[in-house]
């Protein structure tokens, strides 16, 4: 069994990603999962997982607790090791300090050296609300999303999606390596890049000039190579049937109530239909609710989420299956 501490507020949400990395997905507290199984290389690419370990076990959130699991626990591991301990959203009210001095101590009796700059081996005390997981760190994500906010990209509009979300997002899609990702208004192309980024050629097409090379000056700055972008028609896109894994868009707002040649709806209506008929998965992001309209296309939607941005903005993000 593995563990897994998620990030950001919303569990349902993080624990949503976390299952394309992971098998058997349970959030058990605020902030943290258990899984059967997990894809190490793939937890690295995740935007709402801290990190992963292979469980010693799970007590109650007391330092008492822990120090007995551990002392009980068969440890088959040797050599040096760090102790890190977290009260997850400072729900348990326990010391950290002290909780890493305990464990430390049972480490120390069972013959480990302690190094904190560069041990062997890191043990994870996770203590969250009623509940506690300790056990040996084995993946732990890459957090370096705030190297590419949309301000600092080459070509930037406003309204462009954190990379954060826009990872969740490719990878709920299907993202990753030997697969294509399409999105059909890719904008500034900050869903291609996180898409690229985790091993996906990418294909992405705007209505407007404008959009596609800024979306080529973006990716060029972030990809060697894999991605391609086009002007065209997200009714009508250039591609043949079940030629991608996934496509992801975020559709125009209300504010742009047209766009080029179509009204909104039909704008919507029409790319999810095309969706449907290139790929089998597929994360669409708006302003609204726009499940009926998936279900006509033939989707079916899987779940959906609300994403709080500011005031007079709440994205509605739908997960859709073929």
């Amino acid at each position: 069994m593995y563990g897994l501490e998620l990030a950001g507020t919303d569990d349902t949400y993080a624990a949503r990603e976390a299952r394309v990395a992971a098998t058997d997905v349970t959030v058990v507290a605020p902030g943290l999962a258990t899984a059967r199984g997990i894809d190490h290389a793939r937890v690295a690419d995740l935007a709402y997982t801290h990190r992963a370990v292979e469980l010693v076990g799970r007590t109650d959130a007391s330092v008492e607790s822990a120090r007995a699991l551990l002392t009980a626990a068969r440890i088959d591991r040797v050599g040096s090791v760090a102790v890190r301990a977290r009260d997850v959203r400072s729900s348990a009210g326990v010391s950290t300090r002290t909780a890493e001095t305990e464990l430390g101590s049972v480490l120390v009796d069972r013959g480990f050296d302690v190094d904190l700059d560069d041990p062997d081996h890191v043990l994870r005390a996770w203590f969250s609300g009623g509940t506690c997981l300790v056990g040996w760190q084995v993946a732990e994500s890459v957090r370096d999303f705030s190297t590419r906010q949309p301000t600092d990209r080459p070509f930037f509009q406003p309204g462009s999606m954190d990379p954060l979300d826009a990872r969740w997002a490719v990878n709920v899609a299907g993202a990753g390596p030997r697969t294509r990702i399409v999105d059909p208004m890719c904008g500034t192309g900050g869903f291609l890049v996180e898409a690229g980024l985790v091993g996906s050629d990418v294909v992405g097409l705007d209505a407007q000039w404008k959009m596609t090379r800024g979306a080529r000056e973006n990716l060029a700055a972030y990809l060697d190579d894999g991605y391609d972008v086009l002007r065209g028609d997200a009714t009508a896109l250039p591609l043949r049937d079940d030629s991608a894994d996934g496509v992801v868009v975020d559709v125009p707002y209300g504010r742009q109530s047209k766009v080029a040649t179509h009204s909104l709806a039909d704008l919507v209506g029409g790319a999810l239909e095309e969706a449907a008929r290139v790929a089998p998965r597929a994360v669409v992001v708006a302003d609204r609710g726009w499940h009926a309209e998936a279900e006509h296309a033939g989707w079916t939607v899987e779940e959906r989420f609300e994403r709080r941005v500011h005031g007079s903005l709440t994205r509605h993000v739908h997960v859709l299956r073929r």
